[in-house]
């Protein structure tokens, strides 16, 4: 068995995107720019978009992080990202999920500019992606995901591929991706009929739904990679989706939780935001 060790790959890439950045600022005369709107006080929100500005900040990019009650109003928190939109200091827009009720999230998400849509979520980007248009942004933890496949050789073609979980964030754009690496892709989830048999069947699990021990050791075949999305917290601990003890007797390659996935999403966050950088700068040429 081989730990996939996201957080030193992270921290490798990362260091790449630093050293590129470096050279890059220094020819356009300015540092990259992220904006990240936080609406509201969700603990886990505001803990997320702290470690997103101290990623940037690590890596010499400017951030901002814009904080709004959690009563805004919809109509200023989209002329927020119109301003945001039309900032020429700004490279990439974030607005930290979940928002409020009481706002219409897709109107918000397709408010940003698919050109500063870091987080790929607007529809242009979704459907770049889908064809293979590689001139717009990868979701981030997918595209995690394909670096730390990347990184480790780890054969995808012709490969069984269960992804668990159907979510706009991380299932859906997954299946995408991997289809695109030649694997062949099945998207379950929770009310999958016969899931535990599909699991066993498969060469790579890649599971993202939050539910704790759901992957266990009779669940896997000998050799398969397993890849843990998930985050849950057990008696105080954060745990994936894998049983990691029994599952890693089995799997070839299994991520662990935490220092697994986790610390690729950010990175892929700071991939995008450069990438945005390297656009603006095509343009003023």
């Amino acid at each position: 068995m081989i730990l996939i060790d996201g957080k030193a790959v992270s921290e490798k890439i990362r260091e790449q995107i630093r050293r590129e950045h470096e050279i890059l600022s220094k020819e356009i005369g300015r540092k990259a720019g992220l904006a990240v709107i936080l609406a509201g006080e969700d603990p886990a929100s505001k803990i997320y978009v702290n470690n997103k500005a101290k990623a940037c900040e690590k890596a010499g990019f400017n951030s901002a992080i814009h904080y709004l009650s959690g009563d805004v109003s919809e109509e200023e928190l989209l002329k927020l990202i119109t301003d945001l939109n039309n900032d020429e200091n700004t490279d990439g827009i974030l607005v930290q999920l979940p928002l409020p009720k009481h706002i219409d999230e897709l109107k918000v998400i397709t408010s940003v500019s698919p050109e500063k849509d870091v987080d790929a979520f607007h529809p242009v980007n979704i459907g770049k992606y889908v064809i293979g248009d590689e001139s717009g942004f990868l979701p981030c933890t997918p595209y995690g995901i394909i670096q730390l496949l990347d990184e480790y050789k780890i054969e995808t073609q012709g490969k069984d591929t269960v992804i668990i979980g159907r979510s706009n964030i991380v299932g859906k754009p997954m299946a995408m991706l991997m289809l695109q690496k030649s694997a062949t892709v099945q998207i379950c989830h929770t009310k999958t009929k016969n899931l535990f048999e599909k699991m066993r069947n498969a060469d790579i699990i890649i599971s993202a739904v939050g539910v704790p021990n759901l992957v266990t050791e009779d669940k896997v075949k000998e050799g398969a990679v397993v890849i843990d999305v998930g985050i849950s917290r057990v008696e105080g601990k954060v745990c994936g989706d894998v049983e990691f003890t029994g599952v890693s007797k089995k799997a070839s390659y299994i991520t662990p939780v935490p220092g697994g996935v986790g610390p690729m999403t950010i990175t892929s966050l700071l991939g995008n935001t450069l990438k945005s950088f390297k656009n603006k700068r095509r343009e003023v040429k």
